[in-house]
């Protein structure tokens, strides 16, 4: 559905110091660097998977996303997304194709929801009766209908979100870009937005590509991961591979009753503890979390254990420490 293929993308940059001298000379005389946002990137996504692409700031992500979308022009290399070239057939391309970038609007600010939605039929020629039917099932899903006739200047954050995404999906297209789609959003108004994505990912085979740094949103959508650091693609595979990479250590925390014994174990590390609550690192490449629970028994009277992963935020931050992004 989606290739890409060797794609590069490099920035010409003004170059100017501070003060009103350097300004007058940089208006005569400019400088400037080069930055190059990406290097040979290349990957293939199928039909209805649901892709994490993340990387830290600048590392080329949005970049991508804007020429994959059709907004941007690459230095070189192809892109094939349903047999259409992004940036060459534009028009065909941006039929099959809804994107949503959390920080850009493609709502007109000062009408009601319902007029842009209008607006957004008539540019995308969409018959009544499928328009008709699609608004219903986004107003649903959504929960747009009490804020259909509201000015987008008008909606809170999350408001606004929910109905850039139902915007995107009017001339239901067939694979949605989304770049930092719950940013700013309240609990409730992330769990909306996350389940209405697992929702058209099922039913209709939505192809989505999410960009974000809110790890939470990787963990809760997608199976696949692609990381992107310094331009260039560092990582391609599953969420779970790379949890697997990355847990050698789990956290076990116990609650006792009182007690002031002297707590040592080999391979486990103390995080906090009081006269009633213990909280250890324990490396499972040295010992095991049930021999770490049975030697704490022999010393302490537990009343209860549990047992967590690393956070998958930990993970990430490992993962750019390794590859010195």
């Amino acid at each position: 559905m989606i290739e890409v293929q060797a794609l590069n993308k490099t920035f010409k940059v003004v170059k100017r110091n501070a003060g009103v001298g350097a300004a007058v000379k940089s208006l005569f005389m400019p400088q400037y660097s080069f930055v190059r946002a990406l290097e040979d990137i290349s990957f293939k996504i199928d039909e209805g998977e649901i892709v994490g692409y993340i990387g830290p700031n600048g590392a080329g992500k949005s970049t991508t996303i804007k020429i994959i979308s059709g907004i941007l022009v690459p230095d070189s290399g192809s892109c094939s997304i349903l047999g259409y070239t992004p940036w060459k057939d534009r028009i065909n391309h941006v039929k099959n194709i809804g994107v949503v970038f959390g920080q850009r609007s493609q709502l007109w600010w000062d009408v009601p929801v319902i007029d842009s939605f209008n607006l957004l039929k008539d540019i995308y020629m969409i018959p009544q009766k499928y328009y008709t039917a699609t608004l219903e099932l986004l107003t649903d899903t959504l929960d747009l209908s009490s804020i259909l006739s509201t000015p987008v200047r008008q909606l809170s954050l999350g408001q606004r979100m929910r109905c850039e995404i139902g915007a995107s999906l009017l001339h239901n297209p067939k694979i949605l870009f989304l770049d930092e789609p719950t940013i700013g959003l309240d609990a409730v108004s992330k769990m909306a937005v996350r389940n209405f994505i697992k929702t058209i990912n099922k039913e209709k085979k939505v192809t989505v590509i999410l960009t974000t740094h809110d790890m939470s949103d990787i963990e809760a959508l997608a199976e696949r991961i692609i990381l992107i650091g310094k331009g260039r693609i560092l990582m391609d595979g599953t969420l779970a591979d790379l949890k697997g990479r990355f847990t050698a250590q789990k956290t076990l925390t116990v609650d006792f009753t009182e007690s002031s014994e002297d707590i040592n174990i080999e391979g486990t590390t103390i995080l906090s503890k009081s006269k009633n609550r213990l909280s250890l690192s324990v490396d499972l490449n040295r010992i095991k979390v049930s021999e770490t629970i049975a030697l704490l028994s022999d010393k302490l009277d537990i009343l209860d254990v549990s047992v967590e992963s690393r956070p998958i935020e930990e993970i990430i931050v490992n993962l750019y420490k390794e590859y010195e992004i």
